[in-house]
């Protein structure tokens, strides 16, 4: 029944998108009177950009040439502003004015002698039609001339603009911690689906999981396991289970190293956080048409409008898939969103949103492990991978996913300088397991398996409240921020099974069939995990060249025990933020940077001799030093960096074991992420990381491992990649990368390693009109030598390889 109602509403979903795309919504703009006043958020930085977004934002026809605003800097806007008003603060302080072109619209000029035309308020504006593109569609020559941004004006790069959380929003060049965003324009264009594919151009960001293939603890930031996920700042878990949904999202980020300052308990790799999509300035619409080998079908709507009844904008996305992978798994999905934002007073913004995705993954290839694996025997040597994968699926095997986000928040504008806002989040993520997972024996292929067959329920709540602003102490500026918050964690789940064990070779089809009846009834208690949380962060300007940034976090873990059982227990650790940054140049950013990521203690169990006793939260540490550089066809981010990771371990002591927190892993290396586009037509990427990592304290048990590497730590990883504009057709380029992942051992022994390997994707898009509608034709190649691999990572896991796919996606704009 539960299938069936998901493949009933898929279904219909499906049905909305297509007849909507036959239908053709379409939407008008209109411009604001000219006297009458408007909210507007325009953040600090680029002239050009605060220009551009407050044309769109007001709905006034504006045209510069971008070498005018090149350089210069604005503090943005915030408040209450006519049309005039808000170009006369955006342009305060330069040589630069607004001026009425003869023909109608408006341009910006630099200030001359004798002085140009007189700047008046913007008269009436009429009903403007403005796509995705910022470029009006007009039909109609008593309307208005189109609004015209060049491209290379907007905020992209590390010139971006980031919400950093306890850091306030600051620009990636300006943020002293390796940063990586990846937005929804790339995502679309190389049709990524899962985190590898999302982040295949950032050598620092691996995973071995393959895409339409449930993920299961794969994803390594630096080496280290990413076990913190967050959609809109709220936490969920997502380390096992599935990726988040990529059609809801704006953008998708990789904090690495940060997690323990910018939100508390988590492992010290890294984090992983979605933004998702919100009401954008005009209406807009899309349908989005996919089609995935061998027969795996989308269809999307977004639709983003203003609803006059309620002075309310909002934007909602419904869609799903349908049909086979090319792994030959089953897929099942429905998806939908809506987001709101409205302005309740001129100081109070509301936003709210709601997320839900029901996921159906069917015969799925076996999850295999290799830290059982004959290595003697086999001479260090794996099996050769096949692609054959109706030896790989067992039949009535499958996984399904119910996702729920929902959140909501209230933004006070007190007055110039300070902000406060007020979140409260709520995730929730169900699980229904019958996957089968399989330990590889040897060179031969054989292996055993067995069924994984239970239901988990995850739930976070969030509250958290935010005061941002700006001080100033004699010449040095403050960049204040201070919240206070709580997170509490519920899960359930169902009787475990692991068993139906079973034989099997990989090169076979397989004869094994389930017959265990699952039982998905959840416990009636769950035992529920809370974060009691503070925190502060000052960054100091000591004049244009010089910033310093100071802050703490603390953080009360209180984990309750079940009901009549006595394993509860509580921890709390206070971990520092401290970073230099100098800018010799505006484009250009030198950083140090110290940082301590905390990992939850535990209660000790028999058999220790201290059982009884408690673990204190681990308190790992993270040193950076790094240069970013974004100027003209250069872009540079670099780092080197240095983790150590306090490892639990046990000690002999009279012959007696106790378990202690005195053991040490260190991760340590250089990552560099560049782009150099030698003409307008050509854009080249290159990007590594060196790894070294170590295990430096262990107990005398284990001294044999005592200087190893790491599992599944790969020395090296790289990646280049290319985009090209085609001359011969206006609209078309061609892109890809090649993708090299270095060898990395299966286990801490360090007796075997999982072989290097070489990937190349490449894709193609194609911008056109479409019975006068901008559209945009996607297509992509995955693995296109159709390289045969294995991929290791994640607790023992080893992965066949993603043999060759692709997929070809259009989407139609209005």
């Amino acid at each position: 029944m539960y299938a069936q109602q998901g493949k009933t509403v898929l279904t219909r979903a499906i049905r909305i998108a297509l007849l909507t795309a036959v239908c053709g919504i379409s939407v008008a703009v209109h411009a604001a009177d000219e006297q009458a006043q408007h909210h507007y958020e325009i953040g600090s930085g680029q002239l050009g950009q605060a220009l551009s977004s407050f044309a769109m934002q007001s709905g006034i026809a504006l045209s510069f040439d971008p070498a005018l605003t090149k350089g210069i800097n604005t503090q943005g806007l915030s408040g209450s502003y006519s049309i005039a008003q808000g170009f006369e603060q955006l342009l305060k302080g330069t040589n630069l004015q607004l001026v009425q072109r003869d023909h109608g619209g408006w341009s910006i000029e630099k200030i001359k002698n004798p002085p140009p035309k007189q700047i008046r308020e913007v008269g009436q504006l009429k009903n403007i039609a403005v796509n995705g593109s910022a470029q009006a569609a007009i039909d109609n020559t008593s309307q208005l001339p189109v609004i015209k941004v060049a491209a290379d004006d907007l905020q992209t790069g590390l010139k971006k603009q980031t919400k950093s959380g306890v850091l306030g929003n600051k620009t990636i060049l300006d943020t002293p911690f390796s940063i990586t965003v990846v937005e929804r324009s790339d995502i679309e264009k190389r049709g990524a689906k899962s985190i590898g594919q999302i982040f295949a151009n950032d050598a620092s960001v691996y995973t071995p999981t393959n895409s339409m293939t449930t993920d299961w603890w794969g994803t390594q930031i630096r080496g280290l396991g990413v076990r913190n996920y967050y959609v809109d700042d709220v936490p969920m878990y997502l380390s096992w289970g599935g990726d988040f949904p990529v059609e809801v999202t704006d953008s998708v980020t990789a904090l690495k190293g940060l997690t323990g300052f910018m939100y508390g308990f988590g492992t010290p790799g890294g984090a992983i956080s979605y933004q998702t999509k919100r009401p954008t300035a005009t209406p807009q619409s899309s349908v989005q048409l996919d089609y995935r080998d061998s027969s795996l079908f989308s269809a999307y709507v977004d639709n983003s409008n203003h609803l006059d009844s309620l002075d309310l904008d909002y934007r909602f996305t419904i869609g799903g898939d349908t049909g086979k992978a090319y792994n030959d798994t089953d897929n099942s999905r429905f998806l939908t969103s809506l987001a709101v934002d409205k302005q309740l007073t001129d100081r109070i913004t509301w936003q709210a949103n709601a997320i839900y995705e029901y996921n159906d993954r069917k015969h799925e290839p076996i999850q295999f492990y290799l830290d059982s694996y004959d290595v003697l025997g086999s001479k260090g040597k794996l099996p050769k991978v096949t692609y054959d994968y109706s030896n790989l699926n067992i039949d009535g095997s499958y996984y399904k996913t119910a996702t729920l986000v929902a959140s909501t928040n209230l933004k006070w504008q007190i007055n110039d300088d300070w902000t406060a806002k007020y979140d409260f989040g709520y995730t929730r993520k169900k699980h229904l397991s019958n996957k089968i997972f399989a330990n590889i024996a040897n060179e031969q292929g054989d292996y055993e398996g067995n069924l994984y067959s239970f239901a988990g329920l995850s739930q976070y709540f969030l509250n958290q409240l935010q005061i941002t602003g700006n001080v100033q102490t004699g010449f040095i500026n403050h960049e204040l921020v201070a919240g206070t918050g709580f997170i509490r964690n519920f899960d359930k789940y169902s009787e475990f099974f692991w068993g139906d064990y079973f034989k099997g070779n990989i090169y076979r089809k397989p004869d094994y069939r389930i017959t265990h009846k699952a039982d998905f009834t959840l416990s009636p208690e769950s035992t529920p995990e809370s974060q009691t949380y503070g925190y502060f962060s000052d960054t100091l300007h000591f004049g244009p060249k010089w910033q310093a940034i100071l802050g703490f976090r603390y953080t009360y873990f209180d984990n309750e025990a079940a009901s009549g059982a006595a394993n509860g227990y509580s921890t709390k650790k206070a971990t520092p933020t401290v970073a230099l940054i100098y800018k010799p140049i505006p484009e250009a950013t030198f950083y140090t940077s110290y940082v301590e990521g905390i990992e939850r203690g535990q209660r000790i169990e028999a058999p220790y001799a201290n059982a009884g006793g408690q673990l204190d939260a681990t308190v790992s540490k993270q040193y950076e030093a790094g240069f970013k550089y974004d100027l003209d066809q250069f872009s540079l981010s670099s780092a080197l960096f240095r983790v150590e990771r306090v490892e639990a371990m046990d000690i002999i002591r009279d012959g007696l074991k106790y378990l202690t927190q005195d053991g040490l892993t260190t991760y340590q290396g250089v990552e560099m992420n560049g782009s150099y586009k030698p003409s307008d037509q050509l854009k080249l990427g290159l990007g590594f990381l060196r790894l070294d990592g170590e295990i430096n304290r262990v107990s005398d048990e284990n001294k044999a491992i005592e200087g190893n590497s790491p599992a599944f730590a790969a020395k090296w990883q790289a990646v280049t990649s290319a985009e090209y504009t085609l001359s011969m057709l206006e609209g078309l380029s061609v892109h890809g990368n090649v993708r090299y992942n270095g060898s990395s051992y299966i286990t801490n022994s360090n007796e075997m390693k999982v072989p290097a390997y070489t990937v190349v994707n490449l894709g193609t898009s194609y911008n056109f009109k479409l019975n006068k509608y901008d559209a945009v034709l996607n297509a992509n190649i995955n693995n296109l030598f159709n390289k045969k691999y294995w991929a290791g990572g994640g607790y023992g896991a080893g992965n066949f390889g993603e043999a060759l796919n692709g997929s070809l996606g259009l989407k139609i704009n209005w």
